[in-house]
């Protein structure tokens, strides 16, 4: 049937739902209208009209030969003041966790894929592990034992003088400074719980609009067995739709599509609950460890089998852990509203009464202990990156195999994508707390240099942090050939391109126009630039790989110097020198490196310019839930999806009308999550306009059990219509590469075969004209509805929305009615 002799879709008003990107955008600037009113939602996210048009449906026949036009505004879920900053210090949390969702589907591989979640999850609790333990180096290392233990360093701190070994008071013993110094990362453990359970609380605690046979379906499974089998759930979102439920619900839904999948309270309560107690214990842990050290070579027996005996707990507890953690991961085939209340309960509690029995146990009177040299931390670290080095390269085999079944197209790193980032986490954590402890040690020591004998009043803190802080010139230096050849590439590029720019907006017409040089070149090195994000997995690979050999090499240094890298070559000129230098540089480039990334995170929530320029990583991050790691930053889609699905399902039902959603970036993403958890009569309502969306480009290639291009096909063929508008000098937003569209040839959509209408011309016009009297600029990214065709293809899918007249078959007289 076509357009004009379509039969018309429904007697309701239609609505045009406007999502923004990263950065956020005023309701104002969204509805073109300074009078604007808020009709649903909070200060976080809401919807928002025209004043005009708030009671529109009150009036439905005012609205019959135009769409409604709302805009959903969420940029306070991802944005703030600027103390929201200090979410960038858990950044490797983040990055971990998206690790998760960059797994390879492949189906028949379930013992794989159950494989592939659990070592993710164990890299994050490594990191938990890690952070803690820097907590706990810094303050019971070397603040509390050795500068409280060394008279010259705690003779020039007033503030820890009752603590110093020579002024001889109550709290000098060595374990009672223990015992008081884990307040400091007992704290940082209790903080990262409030934070994790408290933005469960704001952000990820609402409830997508499901059936109750969601909440009653029989035996919970695992997310990874429902991703396999793929199977559908019994509980489709109940949009309330007279029509919906005369639909059967689908062989095969899309992940996004699951019940569950937008709310995972039970496993970020489990892993909370469990990455708590390992903080907790990690803790423990280093107090009585240094006290059981000591008990055992003294002659008092009831201390010394205390010792054993709590350490034997601690291992115990240790078990524990691991086994919450390995055990389950996400049921997404119903919303599990279940708690496991053993785990959640029992564990941290359990864990916490551990760290009361080991300050208790380390306080208790011992007048012959002294402190001397460092606690035994560098074993620690050595397990736990040794421990890391193991789970990533586990982790790469296990993902290699799910692409060797699955093999997606155009896929990151042949399917390694998850491996290397979870690499750039272990790396990204090890700095940051390496970073610290380095800094706080140059801090108490003076003019010496830590781990350098006799230039200090303590030793330092652990060798193999500072062989960590060594390489990192030397990756730099490594780094700097693919960059030099990146930089290159783009100029070739940009020449290469150069004709072809002048191509497009010259093709022989009289009157075009001069052609400029300049022009040209600045045209052409922005599309080349913007090429660059295609890149990117490539930097990625390099950057994994090399972090993983040097980190290998700084483990292995240490391990067999025993000395920081300025003294493990001795004293052999260049080698010495080198070493030295690396050393020093490294440990100011990574105390320069964290002040510059707090500075620029905080500039990124303050200013709207910068957080376009960055904040697409970060609502990357931040889109997907916290799977992996209960402590990352909160999943602002959380809240964002159910909202967005809610207001389908609400004007649905309400009004019988129809809707075409209108995403820009960001918020096109948000857009077809939401349309993947509506019930598929309610899809069919639904068009949708997509501009400078990452759909394909970032989470097709990244993320392609979810956004892969199977994915996005069915999608495709279960809306009503889909068009997608993109640029070639856009480096975020790309073309979706859908081949073509089952089941809508000749259904109205202006070309059935293909959601992508061809690259928009950037800028507009090439130079001045009568019409542009002006240069036009280069767009890139914004300002898509600058665009005419913006406006031709916002307008075709409207008009789709709009009851049309339906004109009945020609009578013998040859006439129609209207």
């Amino acid at each position: 049937m076509s357009p004009a002799t379509r039969a018309p879709y429904s007697g309701g008003p239609a609505l045009e739902l406007l999502v923004h990107g990263v950065g956020g955008a005023t309701p104002q600037d969204m509805l073109g209208d300074p009078r604007t009113v808020r009709i649903s939602g909070d200060e976080k996210a809401a919807v928002y009209r025209r004043t005009d048009d708030a009671e529109a449906e009150g009036s439905p026949g005012a609205h019959r030969d135009r769409p409604i036009p709302e805009a959903y505004c969420w940029s306070n879920l991802t944005s703030g003041n600027g103390a929201r900053a200090l979410w960038l210090l858990l950044l490797p949390f983040m990055v971990v966790n998206l690790a998760h969702w960059m797994r390879p589907r492949a189906r028949g591989m379930r013992r794989t894929t159950r494989l592939y979640g659990a070592l993710v999850r164990l890299v994050a609790l490594s990191l938990t592990v890690l952070l803690t333990a820097a907590a706990c180096e810094v303050a019971l290392d070397l603040l509390a034992w050795q500068c409280a233990g060394s008279a010259e360093c705690s003779g020039d701190r007033s503030w820890l003088g009752f603590m110093s070994a020579a002024q001889g008071g109550w709290w000098s013993q060595p374990g009672r400074r223990l015992a008081l110094a884990s307040v400091v990362p007992a704290a940082l453990v209790a903080l990262l719980w409030y934070l994790s359970n408290r933005t469960w609380s704001a952000y990820e605690s609402q409830r997508p609009p499901v059936g109750d046979a969601a909440d009653d379906q029989g035996k919970e499974e695992d997310a990874e067995d429902a991703e396999d089998g793929g199977r559908a759930a019994s509980g489709e979102a109940d949009c309330g739709a007279a029509d919906d439920a005369a639909q059967p619900a689908p062989a095969v839904r899309p992940a996004l599509g699951r019940p569950g999948f937008w709310y995972g309270r039970r496993l970020v309560a489990r892993l909370r609950a469990a990455h708590t107690a390992a903080g907790f214990l990690t803790v423990a842990a280093g107090v009585a460890g240094a006290a059981a050290r000591h008990d055992r070579a003294a002659q008092d027996v009831l201390l010394k089998t205390c010792g054993v005996l709590l350490e034997g707990a601690l291992v115990v507890g240790g078990t524990a852990v691991l086994w919450v953690v390995c055990r389950r991961g996400r049921s997404e085939r119903r919303i599990d509203a279940g708690l496991d209340r053993a785990a959640v309960r029992c564990l941290p509690g359990a864990a916490l009464a551990l760290l009361a029995l080991s300050l208790l146990y380390a306080s208790w009177s011992r007048p012959g202990w002294a402190s001397s040299a460092s606690l035994p931390g560098e074993v620690t670290f050595r397990v736990i990156v040794l421990a890391q080095g193991a789970l990533v390269v586990a982790l790469a085999v296990a993902a290699r195999l799910l692409h060797r079944r699955a093999r997606p197209p155009r896929t990151v790193l042949h399917g390694l994508g998850g491996p290397a980032v979870a690499m750039l986490a272990c790396a990204l954590g090890g700095v940051m707390t390496g970073g610290v402890a380095q800094r706080v040690a140059d801090w108490i020591d003076g003019p010496g240099t830590p781990g350098m004998d006799g230039e200090g009043s303590i030793p330092g803190p652990p060798v193999l942090l500072s062989w960590q802080a060594s390489v990192i010139p030397v990756l730099l230096v490594v780094l700097l050939i693919p960059a030099l050849l990146l930089v290159v590439r783009t100029w070739l590029v940009a020449r290469r391109l150069a004709p072809q720019v002048e191509a497009e907006y010259f093709d022989g017409a009289p009157g075009e126009g001069r052609r400029d040089s300049v022009r040209t070149r600045r045209i052409a090195g922005t599309r080349a630039r913007a090429a660059l994000t295609d890149v990117a997995p490539l930097m990625v690979g390099v950057v994994s790989g090399a972090t993983l050999l040097l980190g290998a090499g700084a483990l292995g240094g240490s391990w067999l110097s025993g000395e920081v890298p300025g003294r493990s070559f001795g004293e052999r000129g260049l080698a010495e020198s080198a070493a030295e230098t690396a050393q020093a540089l490294g440990s100011w480039l990574v105390g320069f490196g964290f002040i510059l990334f707090v500075t620029m995170g905080r500039r990124a929530y303050r200013d709207a310019s910068a957080r376009r320029t960055i904040g697409i990583l970060w609502d990357v991050g931040t889109f997907w839930p916290r799977a992996a790691h209960p402590f990352a930053p909160p999943c602002y889609a959380e809240r964002a999806v159910p909202d967005l699905t809610w207001r389908v399902c609400t004007w649905t039902a309400r009004t019988g009308g129809r809707l075409v959603i209108s995403g820009h970036s960001q918020g096109s993403v948000l857009a077809a999550a939401a349309v993947w958890q509506l019930p598929p009569a309610t899809r069919r309502r639904v068009a949708l306009l997509t501009y400078g969306s990452p759909l394909e480009r970032l989470y097709g290639r990244w993320f392609p059990a979810y956004f892969g291009p199977k994915a996005l096909l069915e999608l495709s063929s279960e809306v009503d219509c889909w068009r997608n508008l993109w640029r070639r000098t856009d480096p975020i937003g790309g073309p979706m590469l859908i081949a073509g569209r089952q089941g809508h040839a000749g259904d109205g959509c202006e070309d059935p075969t293909d959601v992508d209408r061809g690259a928009l011309k950037d800028p507009v016009v090439y130079g001045r004209s009568e019409r542009h009297p002006l240069p036009e600029p280069v767009l890139g990214h914004s300002d898509y509805q600058a665009d005419p065709v913006f406006a031709k293809e916002r307008a075709a899918l409207l008009d789709r929305l709009t009851p049309a007249v339906p004109r009945q078959a020609q009578g013998s007289s040859g006439r129609s009615s209207a």
